[in-house]
């Protein structure tokens, strides 16, 4: 079958297990879940697998038993990724309802990792901490602690104070910033570990004033941005390496949307995909585009930067998954 709704893994493939073999979790496992479903750029084949478990314990339990040979993908809100179509083999961890409490605490806030960021933004400043650069980020904590999230000169690092993490062993253990080595759109976490929980402390502020600031920064991005079009986010880092600090002298003389625009890639299409007329570093789907699209259209721009101006882009929407057969 083909990539606008086909499966091509079958459960089992790949390795010796099958699905009867897998552990019996008390959350949701499902075989052969359409990811295009879960991802704002709404591309990409199945999951082999999709596991949505009840708890940290049923999590950690799961992945105890899970044949060390099976792959593990923790994925989040899908709002930084393109799943290829051909899909993902193993299994995708999808936090839900019980991963996305808040609560605060003095100046710290500890937030699920299916907390949205704009959500733990908000109650933030409901209680007068300023963790306002997190209110435009799309996706939610657990992404933001993987990737070292920022916005407007401001990271995730900067306000990080620890995390709980399952390991692909189903070992539940905290993470310091030491053990994470926060870097610009990274951080060392394994890719098979998951995060559940993050502790994050702000500075202490107004909350009229917090939530003020907050409307400005909302009202900057939508007119600058394509928030009502199929994205993920910001598709390559910037090449300086760092993040926006909204104001009036703020450098752009390395920002990708600048480098971009020199190689005559704004508004560049590949099928249904688009490089972004509002904004060149925005990845868009505009109807019926397939992930190879999207992706090819992104290596597209990657090699014309670098014919342009000798500068690599290197991606921030993580790529996963096969191509289609």
């Amino acid at each position: 079958m083909g990539p606008r709704g086909g499966l091509y893994l079958a459960a089992g493939s790949g390795h010796k297990r099958g699905m009867s073999d897998l552990p019996t979790p008390r959350g949701r496992l499902t075989a052969g879940k359409p990811l295009s479903d879960l991802t704002w750029l709404r591309v990409g084949g199945p999951a082999q697998w999709l596991f949505q478990p009840a708890d940290v314990e049923d999590l950690a339990a799961f992945l105890r038993a899970l044949d060390p040979a099976i792959p593990v993908f923790p994925m989040g809100v899908g709002s930084n990724l393109i799943v290829r179509d051909g899909g993902m083999r193993g299994v995708v961890v999808r936090l839900g309802r019980g991963f996305n409490h808040i609560r605060v605490a003095g100046r710290r806030v500890t937030a699920g990792a299916a907390a949205l960021d704009a959500h733990v933004a908000r109650k933030a400043a409901a209680a007068g901490i300023d963790l306002t650069f997190l209110r435009t980020i799309p996706g939610a904590i657990g992404g933001a602690v993987r990737m070292n999230a920022g916005c407007y000169g401001t990271y995730t690092a900067d306000v990080f104070v620890q995390a709980t993490a399952v390991t692909r062993a189903g070992e539940v253990v905290t993470l310091t910033a030491d053990d994470l080595d926060f870097r610009y759109r990274q951080s060392d976490l394994p890719p098979d570990w998951v995060i559940v929980e993050a502790t994050l402390e702000g500075a202490e502020g107004d909350p009229q004033a917090l939530a003020g600031k907050m409307a400005a920064q909302l009202d900057k991005r939508d007119a600058t941005q394509p928030t009502k079009e199929r994205t993920a986010g910001s598709t390559f880092r910037n090449p300086a390496g760092y993040s926006s600090t909204g104001e009036a002298d703020d450098v752009h003389d390395l920002k990708a949307w600048k480098v971009i625009d020199a190689a005559g890639m704004r508004g560049a299409r590949l099928g249904g995909a688009q490089m972004s007329p509002q904004h060149s570093n925005f990845l868009v789907n505009t109807g019926g585009a397939t992930a190879a699209e999207l992706e090819g259209l992104g290596e597209e721009v990657r090699k014309r930067v670098f014919q342009n101006s000798g500068i690599e882009l290197h991606w921030e929407i993580m790529r996963v998954g096969e191509p289609a057969p």
